[in-house]
């Protein structure tokens, strides 16, 4: 891994670790989908692609998290949180 590889995946743990458990809400994608949310797909992206190869396949899985967020929105009706992708509002249930 690149020097800045390590810092993407250092900056994307402290968010995993320290950031997302705070929040309050959950990645539209996993909320949708199932499988892992934005941060631990993009994480496993920078680990096997590097930073600047992985950028598309990132933004495709950013896109894909909006996608997912404008997808649950149109089928309920109880809104809390935002996606990972910004002020989104997604719905979900606990």
């Amino acid at each position: 891994m690149t020097p800045a590889s390590r810092a993407a995946d250092a900056l994307i743990s402290f968010y995993q670790h320290r950031i997302s458990p705070r929040k309050g809400w959950s990645c539209a994608h996993r909320v949708a989908h199932g499988g892992p949310s934005c941060s631990a797909a993009v994480r496993q992206i920078l680990g096997t692609r590097g930073l600047l190869r992985g950028t598309v396949p990132t933004m495709a899985r950013f896109l894909a998290c909006y996608r997912a967020a404008s997808l649950l929105l149109a089928t309920r009706t109880d809104v809390r949180g935002v996606c990972c992708c910004g002020p989104i509002p997604i719905p979900f249930r606990f």
